[in-house]
Order: C-alpha cells, then sequence, then structure tokens
C-alpha cells in the first residue's frame, strides 16, 4: 500500500458510494456549497464520500466511517436555489485523520490499492453478477428498487466488479463492508453471501404477505 497521503474535501452521506458508480447530488447547504465552488477550481474536481456512521446528512456532528470513495465531477447544474451534480466513484481511501471542518468537512486520505482479478475471479464475478441479477428480477416484483434487473454495467472487470456490488439490494453497512474488502475474491463471497441473505428476506416478506391476504377478516 502506498504511504502517500493528501487533503480532500469530504461528503458524508448515508449511503454508501462504490468505484464506477454515479452518485446525484443536490447541494444546499453553505458549507458544501463552499466545498464545491472550492473543487470546481481544481483540475481533478474530486472530492470524499464516506458512510455517516451516526448523526444525519444535514447540520454536521454526525461521526463518519473511516474508509470511503473519491468522487469526480462529471457534470453540474445550478437551478432553484440549489446546486445539482453528478459525480462517479474512483479510487478507495481511507481516513488517515479527520481535519477541521472549516467551512467544510475535510481529511487527510490515504488511496486503497486496485483489486486484482486473474480468470478464476472473472469466471467468479460472473457467477455473482448472475445471483445478483435473479435477485433484482424477483425483488423488482414488489419493491421499488433504484437499479433494474438488466441495467448495463461496465465491459471492464475492474470496474464491473464494484458496479456489481453497488446495484446489489443491499443495506449500506452491507456495502461499507464490501467496500472494505481486501480482495476481490473476499468480495465476491461476501456479495454472493449477503445477496442471498436479501434474497430470503425478500421472500420471507412476499410469504408473509400472502399469508395475511390469505386471512379472513
Amino acid at each position: 500500500m502506498s504511504a502517500a497521503t493528501r487533503e480532500l474535501p469530504m461528503f458524508p452521506l448515508g449511503s454508501v458510494l462504490f468505484p464506477g458508480m454515479p452518485l446525484p447530488l443536490r447541494v444546499f447547504e453553505p458549507r458544501y456549497v463552499a466545498m464545491l465552488s472550492s473543487v470546481l477550481g481544481e483540475v481533478e474536481r474530486e472530492f470524499g464520500v464516506v458512510l455517516i456512521e451516526r448523526g444525519s446528512e444535514v447540520g454536521g456532528g454526525d461521526v463518519r466511517f473511516g474508509v470511503g470513495t473519491v468522487a469526480r465531477i462529471a457534470s453540474v447544474e445550478i437551478a432553484d436555489g440549489s446546486i445539482g451534480l453528478i459525480a462517479t466513484g474512483a479510487a478507495r481511501f481511507e481516513v488517515v485523520r479527520w481535519l477541521e471542518d472549516d467551512p467544510f468537512p475535510r481529511a487527510e486520505v490515504r488511496e486503497l490499492p486496485n483489486l486484482a482479478l486473474d480468470a478464476p475471479t472473472v469466471a467468479e464475478l460472473a457467477t455473482a453478477e448472475a445471483l445478483v441479477r435473479a435477485t433484482l428480477t424477483r425483488a423488482s416484483e414488489f419493491v421499488q428498487l433504484p437499479w433494474a434487473p438488466d441495467v448495463e454495467l461496465s465491459g471492464d472487470p475492474a470496474k464491473r466488479l464494484w458496479q456489481v456490488a453497488g446495484i446489489a439490494p443491499l443495506g449500506a453497512l452491507d456495502q461499507l463492508a464490501l467496500l472494505r474488502s481486501g480482495t476481490a475474491p473476499e468480495l465476491l463471497a461476501r456479495l454472493v453471501e449477503e445477496t442471498r441473505a436479501a434474497d430470503d428476506r425478500f421472500t420471507a416478506g412476499w410469504a408473509d404477505d400472502a399469508d395475511d391476504g390469505d386471512l379472513a377478516p
């Protein structure tokens, strides 16, 4: 792992950003408007996204997890008194130390290495993707999901690995565990385990709903 660190503006959120995944944001808080003003003046136009452990996205005072993803701004639109932007997840990082939230959250971070994929791991990725898409297909019949079962993903296996994790119907803490993975096989094993557990929960919920529907008034 590289020992190099850098300072990065930070945007704590109630969700996890994976490399290669889009991040739409609506910015209105003065501290984040100030952050964007600073970021948009840079060549890379990047900020960090971390999951909030305790607290809320608005108002400050939150406690944050220490692993996140660099977000690279792709487009910005100003309308109706707020700023809309689309960013894309880039490299993962770990927080070395938090700096003062003045005028916006900042941290010293160290980027985490890319996950290597060999031929057997690429085959495991295809199996995991099939499971994720099948689960999305079943779940989409009963609940509204952010990703369609047939969503198109990157042809690059390194990018596709994270995108498959990103479309899986998992909670934020499960997603954070995936983001922390040290190897691609570790990520895929956990992804398969958690997706199967999510599928079981969906199935149990549907069964309960069906049983409730059969009860006489």
